[in-house]
């Protein structure tokens, strides 16, 4: 399989994912939901698979190949969001946004056939990016209902219960992220003889941790304070944006991080 298939899984796992977000808003439509959003998943990953065959290794390499995991784990956040708090708007949003990152890709695809440094060879390579996507995606969903609350409709409060949404996915977006970061100071260790260099890389993730860390002590005793919360949750996301792509093209990493993806 090679990168020309794409275009035939992700067209039905798109349409899969839309009706999906379509049912959610249909009477006893939960179940037709959940199916199609799992049978997209499926076939998504089917392609992710075929890709990992074909490469003879993780298609987690260049900055295309991590995108075709954040549209994956979009609908994988939505879902649980949906499974657990019933928010049907959810499954809309994350159809949406691996809609945008799916068109990039087929615009820009950035896989290359090409083989692992040596580095990179490590069986903490795919774990370290894989948890770190996931962590993303569900961060991205926390984002994506901070921007609801803070441009709701006039005169609609914020009150806990919807702030509760976004705690629990900054909960389990920062307990992947650091999940990811202990898996990345192994393979540190094991590929360079330390645990943690101040790469760029590293230090924006260390950004991004510690602000995600912020929101949740700033909730944990400021909880009326509401749009200062959601102001917090959307500078992390800034800082987890920069920390992902937004690193390859600063001066400080050109030519010295080990950790920017592949542009070329």
């Amino acid at each position: 399989m090679d990168w020309s298939h794409f275009i035939c899984f992700a067209l039905p796992a798109l349409l899969c994912w839309g009706v999906s977000a379509w049912m959610a808003y249909r009477p006893e439509g939960f179940g037709r939901a959940v199916t199609f959003n799992l049978l997209g998943l499926v076939v998504f990953f089917a392609f992710i698979a075929g890709m990992w065959i074909s490469l003879e290794r993780p298609p987690l390499r260049t900055m295309g190949e991590t995108r075709l995991w954040y549209s994956f784990f979009l609908p994988v956040a939505g879902l649980i969001t949906y499974v657990r708090w019933r928010y049907k708007w959810i499954l809309s949003f994350s159809t949406l946004l691996a809609g945008v990152f799916i068109c990039i890709n087929l615009l820009k695809p950035e896989i290359h056939n090409k083989t692992l440094m040596p580095a990179l060879q490590s069986p903490w390579f795919a774990p370290h990016v894989i948890v770190y996507m996931f962590a993303y995606a569900v961060l991205g969903a926390a984002a994506i209902f901070a921007l609801y609350l803070l441009f709701r409709r006039k005169g609609e409060a914020i009150d806990n219960d919807k702030m509760d949404l976004c705690d629990n996915l900054i909960y389990v977006g920062t307990a992947f992220l650091t999940i990811g970061m202990l898996f990345g100071a192994i393979w540190a260790k094991e590929a360079w003889g330390h645990y943690w260099s101040w790469d760029p890389k590293e230090t924006w993730a260390a950004a991004t941790w510690m602000g995600n860390l912020l929101y949740i002590h700033f909730r944990l005793n400021r909880q009326a304070r509401h749009k200062a919360a959601l102001g917090l949750l959307l500078l992390s996301f800034i800082l987890l944006q920069v920390c992902w792509f937004g690193v390859n093209y600063l001066p400080s990493a050109q030519g010295k991080s080990v950790h920017t993806y592949n542009m070329e």
